[in-house]
């Protein structure tokens, strides 16, 4: 399905929670014990490693600026998330994670377009308008929509009101 949008000069940008790793509603990922891949995310992530130009994680992570974990424990979860998925043929070229509360002055979270901009200012290539966004809330698509991006939504349990331009179950689903 993807194939048929894009080629390796588009960029990837990917939700982490309900998309990545199983999202622990009321709670977060707190340790890597924590963190328990989607179904599909290692076949996913072994076809976007070769139809990719960069794969980036954009996440909203207030855990920390709540003080549940510090943000040395959120590194620690990101290199075991990223070194799996490089054991099994993937790979994630930057995270950007929004560690700051809700409504904090200086608000970094998604949806607005912080982590997007981060993202181009580092790697200058990136367009927005061949870049895909995928993620499993409102949030997640309004960051895509608001950048110019494609938008799909993994179905999950959250209730989404924004209309992306495809939704499916699994990241899996987008490969075939």
């Amino acid at each position: 399905m993807l194939k048929e949008w894009i080629d390796n000069s588009w960029t990837l940008f990917i939700d982490r929670d309900g998309v990545i790793n199983k999202r622990i509603f009321g709670d977060y990922v707190k340790k890597t014990t924590d963190f328990h891949f989607e179904k599909g995310v290692f076949e996913f992530f072994k076809f976007a490693n070769t139809h990719f130009h960069k794969i980036i994680v954009v996440t909203n992570q207030q855990g920390v600026g709540k003080g549940l974990m510090t943000l040395s424990e959120l590194e620690l979860i990101h290199d075991f998330m990223k070194n799996t998925i490089q054991i099994n043929s993937g790979r994630i070229d930057q995270i950007y994670a929004a560690t700051n509360l809700k409504n904090d002055n200086l608000d970094t979270r998604k949806p607005l377009p912080f982590m997007g901009l981060k993202a181009k200012k580092d790697f200058p290539t990136i367009d927005f308008t061949k870049s895909i966004m995928i993620g499993d809330t409102d949030s997640d698509i309004l960051f895509g929509k608001k950048l110019g991006m494609k938008t799909i939504l993994i179905n999950s349990k959250e209730l989404v009101t924004e209309k992306p331009d495809f939704s499916v179950s699994t990241l899996a689903d987008l490969i075939f």
